[in-house]
């Protein structure tokens, strides 16, 4: 999943939403006899969490504040897929850790993925934390809250095999009224050598579909325009009961049959699992958008190997060849890992052919962070020095940025249908949206009847490598 860093008081930055700013907080605090404040770190999976625990402590009389200063309780959302993002989730409890001085009975706790790895530092050594709880326990918050009240610490970060939050209605925080995230499944059995999700997050489970579908459904009829559907390998969802069994491909299908207006986005998808079902069930319907994250991490199949991703460099273009085939317009983003053990200077030049080759429109690019207790820790050396690292980042960098300029620079000249969802943060005059290849548009608001939520036909007239800009049509 992709790197997000969500706070109610600051806008938020991620591949879905990149510089938008969000209308106010969905609560009103001042009808809850206590108030909570969340961040959520990570990837968009924990800020579909975060809304499941805002909906929990609301059932138990909590509101939402922006304030950090004035809340009860404090809770940070956290991940654990690099090493940067611990450092920043410990900065941060620190800096918390200076509230509680001044108001004594806030509780701070810790969510999410570095809760099992990190509890006995957050609890016992360091003292920073009242609460750790697993991404599995949201339900106990209520008693851990209690315990954590009476002077006890509230700790749960016991995984499930059956755990999906299908009968919790998520509080949508600050959301813009447009577009939501919807969790249709958790954990991770894929146990890449590099990733720590597995043992954070646990095994795979799918959420009950009816459930998913009546979600999407009631954000539509809530006057939302696009969901995305989430979990950590979308493509391996599978659910039954009885006769009925839904695989990704016919649930993407139930989804879109919500409405035509309704856009449909999925993340992430594993490239070993995404079918020729799901490829043409996104090519059918017209509001499922043109658009695949595919993670490939590395372009060479002896460091691919090593990574336990089950595919080769060759299986992987064919991959990306037969998407292009089946619908020649699709827009392609990845993740890539550089210097990961072991890799040569060769195969990191495998990798800059890969990506030259493929044309990503976006990537998520990373120098190698050794993650404790996954398979690459246990089995290989950290052996590549980090300048080493940094210096193929850099050229991997520079291979991207010309990407994204070329794939942008194309859509000069097209019309695209834009999704609006907000007001430019630079001109309040101005548009902001998504085509359906996720391409951020800006376009001038004219003196038109549109609004948040409504679609426009906006020629493209200029680009950027990361913003298009047009006219309405």
């Amino acid at each position: 999943m992709q790197d997000v860093l969500y706070r109610p008081d600051e806008k938020v930055h991620d591949e879905a939403r990149q510089g938008e700013a969000f209308a106010p907080f969905a609560s009103d605090p001042n009808q809850y006899r206590k108030k909570f404040y969340i961040e959520s770190y990570g990837c968009q999976m924990n800020f579909s969490d975060s809304e499941i625990v805002a909906s929990i402590l609301q059932g138990e009389g909590f509101g939402a504040t922006r304030n950090v200063e004035e809340a009860d309780l404090v809770l940070l959302n956290t991940c654990s897929i690099r090493e940067k993002a611990e450092q920043t989730v410990r900065h941060r409890l620190m800096h918390i850790k200076g509230y509680k001085k001044h108001r004594p009975g806030m509780l701070v706790g810790v969510l999410g993925c570095m809760a099992e790895r990190l509890k006995a530092k957050f609890l016992e050594e360091e003292k920073l934390v009242d609460l750790v709880i697993g991404p599995d326990a949201y339900r106990t918050l209520p008693e851990l809250i209690q315990e954590a009240e009476s002077g006890q610490k509230g700790v749960n970060v016991l995984l499930s095999r059956e755990e999906t939050y299908a009968d919790i209605a998520p509080v949508r925080l600050d959301t813009n009224g447009v577009s939501a995230f919807v969790s249709i499944m958790r954990g991770c059995n894929n146990m890449c050598s590099f990733c720590v999700v597995p043992f954070t997050r646990g095994r795979e489970r799918s959420r009950e579909v009816h459930s998913i579908v009546a979600e999407c459904q009631n954000l539509f009829d809530s006057g939302y325009r696009e969901v995305t559907l989430l979990g950590q390998n979308v493509d391996s969802y599978h659910w039954y009961a009885g006769d009925e069994t839904v695989d990704f491909a016919g649930l993407l299908e139930r989804v879109a049959l919500i409405s035509p207006l309704l856009r449909v986005r999925f993340s992430t998808s594993h490239p070993k699992d995404i079918t020729d079902a799901v490829l043409h069930t996104m090519a059918r319907y017209d509001n499922i958008c043109k658009y695949l994250h595919l993670p490939v991490q590395s372009g060479n199949t002896r460091v691919l190997q090593l990574m336990n991703r089950t595919y080769t460099r060759e299986w992987y273009l064919n991959k990306v060849r037969r998407i292009r085939e089946i619908m020649p317009g699709c827009a392609l983003s990845t993740d890539v890992i550089t210097g990961f053990c072991t890799e040569t200077e060769a195969e990191h030049q495998d990798t800059l052919n890969l990506m030259r080759e493929v044309g990503y429109d976006l990537a998520y690019m990373f120098s190698y962070s050794e993650r404790p207790g996954t398979l690459a820790a246990r089995r290989f050396a950290d052996d590549i020095p980090e300048d080493v690292k940094q210096r193929r980042l850099e050229e991997i960098i520079v291979i991207q940025n010309e990407n994204s300029r070329q794939r942008y620079q194309a859509q000069i000249g097209k019309v695209v249908t834009v999704l609006i969802e907000n007001t430019s943060k630079r001109r309040a005059d101005e548009w902001t949206g998504r085509s359906d290849d996720n391409k951020r548009v800006v376009f001038a608001k004219n003196e038109t009847d549109l609004k948040p939520g409504s679609y426009a036909q906006v020629r493209i007239t200029d680009a950027t490598q990361a913003t298009l800009r047009g006219v309405l049509v």
